[in-house]
């Protein structure tokens, strides 16, 4: 029998989390060989080395490329992209793999899609045809669809989506979202067990604060994260897990603000690189709300029964659960934004919350795509039939 060789990229400890369960499915499937492209901030330390946390979950890294360099600007970002392909090519030519799975919309994952389509090798991609018109990773994902051969995406309607872009229909499959299947799959840790963890006592109600930078559109980073502490001070009884921003262009700015926010209440206040999958989900499922940008608060937060506060426009355009509740990068809408998460005025007493995104199996679903697909990755351009009359309408 021979053995499939499928290559996982990772770029970000974010989707490291959501890959996780189809990692641990691949390596352990017989008929199937993984092998690990990690790249990105995982091998920076001002993030992390988080890296080191996927070799302490028991996986083996085939290939470290660093790409990423230490510099703030649209310039490093489109410089880094240019390492990408420089070291993902001499990676991607050793490890020869027969498909490569790709997750989402970062610049490194751009990088490693148009590298691995010019060598011949199939792309499957996850997340696609989503929407998140507050950053330029809105542009990348629905780059990526166009390098991929394969999409495993999280909802019909960006099913439809990625169907819209060209792709044939029977090459979209509605997987749901990867992150669900931690909540299906995980041990999460206790509130006891969480804090012995992390070192520090969360002994009254707390948020979880993740905010990532704005990079399509005019919502400055350094504004809004300094307007979005001065909201947290309209709740001093809280406590508050403050974790780093991505290393998209101006999340370097963010971070000299949250850590003198942490300096100022230590007791109160506990800033981290990085949470980890599993100590993430369990701050989550054991917190008051979730507060900032990132696609989890959309995504895997409403299956834990947790409120969402998402500011500004990084995510505009996601399907969202009613727990989450949407409002303007400003002070005054974000501490009033707090305030219904906290009461919960978000929804009817008793009701409960529908997540658009899936079951929690996800990552089964996706092994049956890798072990399904045999032959070239050619493919040709999936025309939609268009009425007459919406041409004369354009």
């Amino acid at each position: 029998m021979d053995i499939k060789k499928v290559t996982v990229f990772t770029g970000t400890r974010a989707d490291y989390g959501l890959l996780y369960w189809l990692m641990k499915n691949i390596q352990n499937d017989p008929a199937l060989k993984l092998q690990l492209l990690v790249s990105g901030s995982h091998l920076s330390e001002e993030f992390g080395n988080t890296y080191q946390q996927i070799e302490k979950d028991g996986f083996f890294i085939d290939e470290k490329i660093e790409i990423l360099l230490s510099s703030n600007s649209a310039s490093a970002v489109a410089k880094s992209i240019g390492l990408g392909v420089l070291g993902f090519t001499d990676a991607l030519v050793r490890l020869k793999p027969d498909i490569i799975v790709i997750l989402g919309d970062r610049y490194e994952a751009l990088a490693a899609a148009q590298t691995a389509m010019i060598l011949g090798i199939p792309v499957l991609h996850l997340h696609g045809g989503e929407i998140s018109e507050g950053a330029y990773d809105d542009n990348i994902r629905h780059a990526i669809t166009k390098l991929s051969y394969l999409h495993g995406v999280s909802t019909e309607e960006y099913r439809q989506r990625v169907i819209q872009l060209g792709e044939a229909p029977e090459r979209v499959i509605n997987v749901g979202a990867l992150g669900l299947d931690h909540l299906t799959k995980s041990t999460l840790l206790s509130p006891e067990k969480l804090s012995a963890s992390l070192g520090f006592e969360l002994a009254r109600p707390y948020v979880v604060v993740t905010y990532h930078p704005v990079t399509s559109g005019d919502e400055d980073p350094e504004q809004t994260f300094s307007a979005l502490l001065n909201a947290l001070d309209d709740y001093p009884y809280l406590q508050v897990i403050l974790t780093y921003p991505n290393a998209d262009n101006g999340g370097r700015k963010i971070i000299p603000l949250l850590a003198a926010y942490g300096e100022k209440a230590p007791d109160r206040v506990l800033t981290i690189p990085s949470l980890g999958h599993i100590r993430y989900l369990s701050a989550v499922k054991h917190c008051s709300a979730v507060i900032g940008n990132s696609s989890s608060g959309i995504i895997e937060v409403p299956s834990l029964d947790v409120p969402t506060v998402n500011i500004g426009v990084r995510q505009k355009g996601r399907l969202a659960a009613k727990s989450v509740i949407h409002c303007d990068a400003d002070e005054r809408a974000i501490s009033e934004a707090v305030g219904v998460a906290l009461d919960r005025r978000y929804k009817a007493a008793g009701e409960n919350i529908t997540n658009p995104y899936g079951q929690g199996d996800s990552s089964e679903n996706v092994l049956q795509i890798i072990k399904r697909f045999s032959g070239p990755p050619f493919k040709k351009f999936f025309n939609l039939k268009v009425d007459d009359s919406d041409i004369d309408n354009c």
